[in-house]
């Protein structure tokens, strides 16, 4: 298991942190593994240290549309902290990796027990509303050019890697939008030189070119992170 932690322990005192530890356990996060789905009771809380998963909602019958992303920055299972027992999203692991997976009811023990867990939590609840409002209103007003490179974005934050691989079809699935726009906006994203994509193979070129031509959500998102956890 890497060494790498995952930034809300990070933020925890020493010895508030080594009591969370003690009750988690390291597991692998499998491409395509699905860790929840609505409705269904949740089990556990997951801490990712490496790879990232994709937060999915479903409404009236159509396909699945990414509304949120969580990587070390962040933790799955943030009902719990509400005291609700139930899971509002499908989760699916997007990107390989590691975790920190904690039992429901050991959590809530520990968020009982520990002032610090629940200060840390609760400001990341405030960023993951954030977070989601500012998806619903991407979703609904910014062009797919600038979608698709934010989505870059959050996903290379997460992979902490260059280079990854994505298809056409999947980026269309997970922004909602037809295949034909990514093809577009990807080719312009490629022509710009911010990016190098072929055969499913996507490499970030340019860092702040890519930043730059992503709407202002992203951003906006980073702030709100800073502002609140760092």
């Amino acid at each position: 298991m890497t060494a790498v932690e995952n930034h809300l322990i990070e933020l925890l005192p020493a010895k508030d942190r080594r009591r969370f530890l003690a009750i988690c356990e390291p597991i692998p996060l499998i491409l395509a593994d699905v860790l929840c789905s609505p409705g269904e009771y949740t089990r556990y809380a997951y801490f990712p240290t490496e790879g990232f998963i994709s937060l999915l909602t479903l409404t009236g019958g159509s396909p699945e549309l990414e509304v949120g992303m969580v990587g070390r920055e962040g933790m799955l299972g943030a009902q719990i902290v509400l005291r609700v027992g139930t899971t509002p999203l499908r989760a699916v692991v997007q990107g390989a990796g590691t975790a920190w997976r904690v039992d429901a009811g050991a959590f809530r023990k520990e968020l009982e027990r520990s002032v610090a867990l629940q200060r840390v939590l609760n400001r990341y609840l405030y960023v993951l509303m954030a977070q989601l409002t500012t998806s619903a209103a991407c979703l609904r007003f910014h062009q797919i050019g600038p979608r698709l490179a934010r989505w870059l974005l959050m996903s290379q934050d997460r992979a902490h890697c260059d280079s990854f691989r994505v298809t056409h079809e999947f980026l269309a699935y997970m922004l909602g939008v037809r295949r034909v726009g990514i093809t577009v906006a990807a080719n312009a994203l490629q022509h710009s030189g911010l990016i190098a994509y072929h055969r499913g193979d996507l490499k970030v070129l340019d860092r702040s070119g890519l930043e730059a031509a992503a709407c202002g959500c992203y951003a906006a998102d980073r702030k709100a992170y800073a502002d609140t956890l760092d």
